[in-house]
């Protein structure tokens, strides 16, 4: 038995053996009695896929060879301080932006008369430099079938650049999709995490109407748990030292997957 589904079985186990059991059905998921949730929203990166240890230059190298062979290295210093400068929005105007518009700025700091199709191709090379490094973490399917069972809506908001069909594809690859009611993408809304409107979008997307009712999971402590907890959601941190801190107080934090089941079971 792996540890997903031992965590799984035990948190079955307690919310069963629970006295307001009987009131589960059709009533989200009600924890020893005390805390009911209707859902659980979770980032994507690094929380339900495994955190990417890649370079960013590499990527955009590919593309900046592409558009300008000839002056590669300057059009690749351009693509990364473009996409760091949209990044650092987060803690700004928070606005969402896409792959294309991204490609369309940096061509147009270095002056390049480059098509859209052009950079539709552009774009295609960066994604497929990216798609060998992404995976879903094993506990991920395990953990969601847990929290549906117990009746329990899922939601996914993920901050990215990329379209849907990208992070799709590999949602049905691992076999997620059919167990994520909602997949939100912030290069679809105008704004992303922590603005209060993206995680409201996400509760939304699930019909909750009251965030104390609702837990969001991530790995990035301004991001995720300081815009869930500024709505009133729950927020619950998944570790990890590749993500900057911020002087925020989780709900609780777990290292990987299977002690969400646990830790939720115990509220």
């Amino acid at each position: 038995m792996t540890r997903a589904t031992a965590a799984a079985c035990a948190f079955l186990m307690l919310t069963a053996s629970d006295d307001g059991a009987e009131n589960l059905s059709g009533a989200g998921l009600r924890w020893n009695g005390a805390v009911a949730v209707d859902a659980v929203v979770f980032d994507w990166g690094g929380t339900l896929s495994v955190f990417v240890e890649a370079e960013l230059v590499d990527a955009w190298r590919l593309v900046a060879r592409h558009l300008d062979p000839a002056r590669e290295d300057e059009v690749t210093e351009a693509l990364v301080a473009v996409e760091e400068e949209f990044w650092a929005t987060t803690a700004t105007h928070q606005r969402s932006t896409t792959l294309p518009k991204l490609l369309a700025a940096a061509s147009e700091r270095l002056g390049l008369d480059a098509a859209e199709a052009l950079l539709e191709e552009a774009g295609t090379r960066h994604l497929d430099a990216w798609t060998p490094h992404i995976r879903h973490d094993p506990d991920a399917v395990p953990t969601l079938r847990a929290l549906r069972d117990r009746g329990a809506r899922i939601a996914m908001l993920s901050n990215t650049h990329w379209p849907r069909p990208f992070h799709e594809h590999f949602l049905e690859r691992d076999g997620l999709v059919e167990l994520i009611d909602a997949r939100l993408y912030t290069s679809e809304m105008p704004f992303q995490k922590p603005h209060p409107s993206a995680f409201r979008a996400a509760l939304d997307a699930v019909g909750v109407d009251d965030e104390a009712r609702a837990v969001f999971v991530g790995d990035r402590p301004f991001d995720d748990i300081s815009g869930a907890k500024a709505i009133g959601m729950k927020a619950v941190l998944r570790a990890t030292s590749s993500v900057p801190g911020y002087d925020v107080e989780p709900d609780a934090v777990i290292d990987d997957l299977p002690t969400l089941l646990e830790v939720v079971a115990s509220w």
